[in-house]
């Protein structure tokens, strides 16, 4: 293997969209080091699939949502680095780890708030903040959005608030480390079949079809259609990609 074979780290990597991001950077050739909050035999698992592509991989736990663990956790983050990648850098973040919770605005808790600010927004905030001395100039950040940030559905007030929140902050990092090179993209999937928000729109029959009937495309999302985007903008193919929203939904609600 190339000793400039680049890296990726995607965090909540283990499973659902984050684990088709992972397998499909693999695929277009990056190592990869993806976190998982408490599956680690599932994250694992996906490090083992990896490995079979021939790509290295490692597998760190992360709480997304505890600013406070960032430290350490980027000390692990330099020690894989070494250990497994003979390396003291890596050349691209995807913001990826979430959690899905909905309530009517009335209903919303300030507890369900803070956790949903505290995953998708603050400590999304922070980590790229922290990972910045350990990314190359010439790589990337990817921000994992939702289509919820230009369309409504009810009970997701809160977490489309935070998503919108990420999609400014985009702009601002490609803005801030252009002179670095590092690109800053938005990649928003619309509905997809994942456990996601408890599955349901992979589990909910009646869910999937109404998702069905409002996408151009005439189906929901599977995990697979998201992951091979971001690996997309992990390549030179996407070099001249910054600050931008990429939609990934179908055409849903055009």
């Amino acid at each position: 293997m190339s000793v400039n074979t680049k890296i990726a780290l995607v965090t909540g990597g283990s499973r659902g969209l984050g684990k088709e991001m992972a397998l499909n950077l693999a695929k277009k050739g990056l190592n990869v080091i993806l976190t998982y909050h408490s599956k680690k035999d599932e994250a694992e698992a996906v490090v083992a699939e990896i490995e079979q592509t021939g790509q290295k991989a490692v597998a760190l736990q992360l709480n997304a949502g505890d600013v406070s663990s960032f430290d350490a956790f980027f000390e692990q983050v330099k020690a894989a680095l070494q250990s497994t990648f003979s390396t003291g850098t890596f050349d691209y973040l995807v913001n990826n780890a979430g959690v899905g919770i909905g309530a009517p605005i009335a209903q919303t808790t300030e507890e369900q708030f803070d956790e949903l600010q505290n995953i998708h927004l603050k400590g999304v905030f922070f980590l790229t903040q922290k990972a910045l001395p350990l990314l190359n100039d010439g790589g990337g950040i990817i921000n994992i959005s939702s289509g919820l940030a230009r369309f409504t559905s009810p009970f997701y007030a809160a977490y489309a608030t935070m998503k919108g929140g990420i999609e400014v902050f985009t702009k601002y990092l490609a803005a801030e480390l252009g002179k670095r090179g590092i690109k800053a993209n938005v990649v928003a999937p619309g509905a997809i079949e994942t456990d996601f928000g408890g599955g349901m729109v992979r589990d909910n029959a009646q869910v999937n079809a109404h998702i069905a009937g409002v996408t151009a495309l005439g189906r929901v999302g599977r995990p697979d259609d998201i992951g091979s985007v971001v690996a997309f903008l992990c390549t030179e193919d996407a070099k001249w990609v910054n600050a931008q929203r990429i939609e990934v939904s179908g055409g849903m609600n055009v």
